[in-house]
């Protein structure tokens, strides 16, 4: 499973968005530090879903990382996130 793939499962299994995009920008990050040659090392998402609808912007943020969990956020070096309810 790729990141990509274990990022939407975990995702999809927390919030049930109504839309859901995981773009890999870790090519445009070669030769950066932090770009370990994984190709999977940088992330943009961007969530809606009305789990979010009643949080704060840090609130979706930690939510987000929570349902990622430390073992999947340890292999990510970047993470842009917009995350709508």
């Amino acid at each position: 499973m790729t990141v990509s793939d274990d990022i939407r499962e975990r995702l999809t299994a927390a919030f049930s968005p109504r839309t859901l995009e995981i773009v890999n920008e870790s090519d445009k990050h070669a030769h950066h530090k932090g770009h370990d040659g994984s190709g999977e090392s940088h992330f943009r998402v961007q969530i809606a879903a009305d789990a979010f609808a009643d949080m704060t912007r840090l609130g979706r943020h930690r939510a987000v990382h929570d349902a990622l969990g430390k073992e999947l956020t340890s292999k990510i070096h970047a993470l842009a996130l917009d995350i709508s309810g």
